[in-house]
């Protein structure tokens, strides 16, 4: 059997379309100001600094706290912070130490 040329049968094979490029995932992790973060580890440090000094013991023997600095700015003014607890050196630096600083609620804007 031959066939003649342009007769012959082809074998077509469908494939699925073309599917759009997708989009470059953007990253999960939210940027903050170096600048800042470096700004609220030292004030973690010295606040850990200052409940070793206040409680007189090592640091497994201090009880478990948790400050949130962010709660702490909310506040509307320094009479208010200091009225928290009785006025110390402790409250007095920790309220110097966090001027200036912003709440991290968000994503900084550059």
């Amino acid at each position: 059997m031959a066939s003649e040329p342009g007769t012959q049968s082809r074998v077509m094979f469908q494939t699925k379309e073309e599917e759009p490029p997708h989009r470059k995932l953007g990253k999960l992790t939210v940027k903050y100001n170096r600048k800042d973060l470096q700004r609220r580890l030292d004030i973690e440090e010295w606040i850990d600094g200052q409940l070793h000094l206040l409680y007189d013991c090592e640091e497994e023997e201090i009880p478990e706290l948790e400050i949130d600095i962010d709660e702490l700015l909310e506040l509307s003014d320094e009479e208010q912070r200091t009225r928290l607890h009785v006025s110390s050196d402790f409250i007095n630096g920790l309220l110097y130490r966090m001027k200036g600083l912003r709440k991290m609620s968000g994503p900084l804007k550059k």
